[in-house]
C-alpha cells in the first residue's frame, strides 16, 4: 500500500483544534470560551489542567505549519476560535483575531498548503452560554452572524470549510452528561442543544454556498462501529439499535432530509416542543462531503437500569483486547465498517476521513519518540479504508488526529495523539517515528 494507491485526487492532511493547541486565553481581545471556564472547576479535568497555555501555538504557528510543510502534509485541518472572532460571541469584532488567522492561512497558502477551516470545534463564548448557549435558539442568529464573518474576512483565499466538529458528543457531554463544557445535565438541555445544533449544520452550511459560489463545503460526526455484546442476543442486538440511532444517526439523517431516528429511538419523539414550523425543512442541507471521525469498535450491552437506551458500552479492558490509553479498542475494521455506512446513504457525495489516529504512551529518549503502535495503527486503518474505496465507497480523504500533542479535553494532556511530542515544560517540538512514516507515505 502506497499514496498513489488511492488516486490523485485523494486528499490527504492532519487536524487539530483551536482550544486544544492555542493557548493565549486571554491575549488580543480574545472573550472567554466554556472551556476556559469548565477547566477552571473542580475535578472535571484530569489533574485540574487547562489549555491556557497548552502548546502555544499562537505564538509558534509558524514553526507547527513549517512542521507540516516539513512532512510533506499538503492539507491542514484547524479551526477557529469563536471567541477570538467576537469575544462576547456577537458584534463588535476583534480584528486582532481576524488578523492572527489571516497570518495562519497566508502562511498556509506559501507554503503550498491547502487550509480548510473548521467553524465550532466546541469553544462556544461563554457569554453566549449565560444566555443558555445551545439550549437557546437563538443561537441559529448567533451562528450565522458568527459564519458569516467568516465567510468575508477568509472566504477569499480558503474555500473547504467544515461547519460543526462533532455535535453528538459537544452535545451529549456538554449538555446530558455534564463531563465536558459547559457542564450541563439533563435530558431537556440535551434535546434542545441538539436540535439548534442540526439546525446550524443547516443553516451554516446553507450561508457559506449563498456567499461563496466555490465553496468545497461538509461537517463533521464522530462515528463508533457497533455491535452487539452477545451477537445472537435479541436483547443487546436491540440495545446496539437504538445506541447506534443516538451516536452515529442523530445528525447525519436530518442533515440528508431524512429526520430524526424516532422509530429506533423513541426517546427523541420529546424534541417535538422545540421544532418550530418550517424546521424539519431546514434541517436539510446539500453539502459537498461528509466528514467522519472514527477511532474505534464498542460493543454494546442490554442494561434495563440505564434510563432511555438500556443500554451501555463493555469498555475495551473489560474486554481484555488491544486499546489506546484512552481505552478504545484497536480495531483496524472499524474504519472500513463506518465507510461503507455513511456510503450507503443516497445524499453522500463524500466522504472525507477528517479525524483517525490514536493515543499510547509516548515516551521522549534521545530526541527520539518509537511509537510503532502509533503507526501500526495508522497503517492497518489506512489498509481498510483503501479496502472501502476500491469496493466503490466515495472516501476521498484521510485527516489524521493530530499534528502535535495537545489539550484532550477532560482527559488533559496524558494522551498523546500526535505526529509529533510536545514537551509542555518547554514546549520542544521532536517528530515521532509515525510522523517520518507519513512524511515517506506521502512523499
Amino acid at each position: 500500500m502506497n499514496r498513489k494507491d488511492f488516486g490523485e485526487e485523494f486528499h490527504w492532511g492532519v487536524s487539530n483544534a483551536a482550544y486544544q493547541i492555542e493557548g493565549a486565553n486571554k491575549i488580543d481581545g480574545k472573550g472567554i470560551s466554556i472551556w476556559d471556564v469548565f477547566t477552571q472547576k473542580k475535578n472535571k479535568i484530569f489533574q485540574g489542567q487547562n489549555g491556557n497555555i497548552a502548546c502555544d501555538y499562537y505564538n509558534k504557528f509558524t514553526e507547527d505549519i513549517f512542521l507540516i510543510y516539513q512532512l510533506k502534509i499538503p492539507n491542514y485541518r484547524f479551526s477557529i476560535s469563536w471567541t477570538r472572532i467576537f469575544p462576547n460571541g456577537i458584534t463588535n469584532i476583534n480584528y486582532k483575531g481576524i488578523d492572527f488567522y489571516n497570518r495562519v492561512i497566508d502562511l498556509c497558502l506559501e507554503l503550498g498548503i491547502e487550509p480548510w477551516i473548521t467553524l465550532y470545534h466546541w469553544d462556544l463564548p461563554e457569554a453566549l452560554q449565560k444566555k443558555g448557549g445551545w439550549t437557546n435558539r437563538d443561537i441559529v442568529n448567533w451562528f450565522s452572524e458568527y459564519v458569516a464573518c467568516c465567510i468575508k474576512h477568509f472566504g477569499n483565499r480558503v474555500s473547504r470549510w467544515i461547519i460543526l466538529n462533532e455535535p453528538m458528543v459537544f452535545t451529549g457531554a456538554g449538555y446530558f452528561l455534564g463531563i465536558h463544557a459547559p457542564g450541563k445535565k439533563g435530558l431537556n438541555n440535551f434535546l434542545a442543544a441538539s436540535h439548534h445544533a442540526a439546525l446550524c449544520q443547516s443553516i451554516g452550511a446553507g450561508i457559506i454556498k449563498s456567499l461563496q459560489t466555490e465553496s468545497f463545503v461538509g461537517t463533521t460526526f464522530s462515528y463508533s462501529h457497533l455491535e452487539p455484546y452477545r451477537k445472537d442476543y435479541e436483547k443487546d442486538q436491540k440495545a446496539t439499535l437504538k445506541v447506534d440511532a443516538l451516536l452515529n444517526r442523530l445528525f447525519i439523517e436530518p442533515l440528508l432530509g431524512l429526520g430524526y431516528p424516532v422509530n429506533d429511538l423513541p426517546i427523541l419523539k420529546r424534541m417535538e416542543k422545540y421544532i418550530l414550523a418550517n424546521d424539519m425543512q431546514d434541517l436539510k442541507s446539500e453539502v459537498d462531503f461528509i466528514g467522519l471521525q472514527v477511532y474505534t469498535r464498542e460493543l454494546i450491552k442490554y442494561a434495563p437500569l440505564m434510563p432511555f437506551v438500556q443500554a451501555k458500552l463493555i469498555k475495551a479492558s473489560d474486554r481484555f483486547v488491544h486499546h489506546t490509553i484512552m481505552n478504545w479498542e484497536v480495531h483496524p475494521n472499524s474504519i472500513y465498517e463506518a465507510s461503507k455506512r455513511f456510503n450507503q446513504y443516497e445524499g453522500v457525495k463524500q466522504i472525507i476521513v477528517t479525524e483517525n489516529g490514536a493515543a499510547f504512551d509516548d515516551e521522549l529518549n534521545n530526541n527520539t519518540v518509537r511509537d510503532e503502535l502509533r503507526t501500526d495503527y495508522l497503517k492497518t486503518h489506512l489498509n481498510k479504508l483503501l479496502k472501502a474505496k476500491n469496493e466503490g465507497v466515495k472516501v476521498n480523504g484521510y485527516f489524521i488526529w493530530t499534528l502535535t500533542d495537545n489539550f484532550e479535553w477532560a482527559e488533559g494532556y496524558k494522551p498523546r495523539f500526535g505526529l509529533v511530542h510536545v514537551d509542555f515544560n518547554t514546549q520542544k517540538r521532536t517528530i515521532k517515528d509515525s510522523g517520518l512514516w507519513y512524511k515517506d507515505f506521502l512523499s
